[in-house]
């Protein structure tokens, strides 16, 4: 979630200003991140200014302004619009291509999942556990034409699978 009233800079700087540590370090990492996240001239706007893929986009920047080993993202695309989803997931893939950081993607979209994943884990409810780990080998970098594909939708079907095969839906 972003602050309304600081700027985009000054959220993407709220983990510096948290850790008590000098701006102008870090100023010219948040200009290039943003940069990077398709942002450039956005800097001194505010959140209610953009869209929401930008805020978005504005959290995953703040994210990544440690360098992160890991990016854990829990439903982060679940309130926009499926276009605005779309881009994201490109947009997300795109960074993860240039970063290589390692991303923990929670989602209850199956087809969201094949598409952003190399590796899919299934968990089941009540109690909450891992019923499945499902590799993924369709090529990076992905495209949104790859929906349509039909090794894609076998992906999605075996996922989809395991939810029938061990009772795990309303169980």
């Amino acid at each position: 979630m972003l602050l309304p009233w600081r700027t985009v800079l000054e959220n993407v700087l709220l983990p510096i200003d948290v850790q008590r540590q000098s701006r102008d370090r870090y100023v010219k990492e948040a200009s290039e991140l943003l940069s990077l996240v398709g942002l450039e001239g956005f800097e001194n706007r505010y959140p209610w200014e953009l869209s929401g893929g930008m805020q978005q986009r504005v959290a995953i920047t703040r994210a990544l302004m440690h360098d992160p080993a890991m990016l854990l993202m829990d439903e982060p695309f679940g309130a926009l619009d499926a276009m605005t989803r779309e881009q994201m997931n490109l947009e997300l893939q795109r960074i993860w291509l240039e970063r290589k950081n390692t991303v923990l993607f929670i989602t209850h979209s199956i087809p969201e999942a094949v598409f952003l994943a190399d590796r899919v884990f299934v968990m089941a409810p009540r109690p909450g556990r891992i019923i499945d780990t499902l590799e993924v080998n369709l090529p990076r970098p992905r495209v949104l034409d790859a929906m349509s594909s039909p090794d894609f939708w076998a992906n999605v079907d075996s996922i989809r699978a395991q939810f029938n095969a061990k009772a795990v839906v309303g169980a």
